[in-house]
């Protein structure tokens, strides 16, 4: 198996030197197993398309290595996961802007709901609704990764877990508090 994760990483490292000077679209198999002289018969050997080899990158650089460390809040994990998109934005700026089947966006948001799932059903239990709260906490949270990654002006990723944080905690305890004030609740 050591030999396949040779050609994996060296399939990966061609498409990410491309990627630095052609959008992600216009890179093609062909183009890949060039810039590394591999024949596409080994790229397919190993991937079905290139949207499969950026899932790959991803897994291997960022959730294998995530799975090992032990966390010991979700917002040491966000925190971790921002550091990782950070510092390999020109990347992933260049596949979170592709959208549709088998995109980054995609796997991507399959992941966080995959995770999201477990948080929300200790919340919610097993409520017949609980598809649409993972989804709504899914969409919102690829939608902000989104929007800071393509930012032109992309703020840390300590900042932006940090507001982050900030607005989910102030906003659930504004709400909470008025719930618990408000005059409907009173006579409860």
């Amino acid at each position: 198996m050591p030999d396949s994760n040779i050609t994996k990483r060296a399939l990966a490292a061609a498409l990410k030197e491309l990627m630095e000077t052609k959008p992600f679209s216009k890179i093609s198999v062909s183009d890949i197993c060039q810039a590394c002289d591999m024949s596409r018969k080994s790229f397919y050997y190993h991937f079905q398309d290139k949207f499969d080899l950026v899932n790959w990158i991803y897994y291997t650089e960022c959730v294998a290595v995530l799975k090992e460390k032990n966390f010991d809040t979700g917002w040491d994990l966000l925190e971790d996961l921002c550091l990782y998109f950070y510092n390999n934005q020109s990347f992933y700026r260049r596949t979170l802007s592709v959208d549709g089947q088998n995109s980054f966006s995609e796997y991507f948001r399959d992941i966080v709901a995959t995770i999201l799932a477990v948080d929300m059903e200790e919340i919610f239990g097993k409520d017949k609704y609980l598809h649409f709260y993972v989804d709504f906490y899914t969409d919102a949270f690829l939608c902000a990764i989104k929007r800071w990654l393509l930012d032109k002006n992309c703020m840390p990723a300590k900042q932006f877990t940090g507001l982050l944080k900030n607005c989910l905690l102030r906003t659930s305890g504004s709400i909470l508090q008025k719930l618990t004030t408000s005059p409907e609740s009173a006579g409860e």
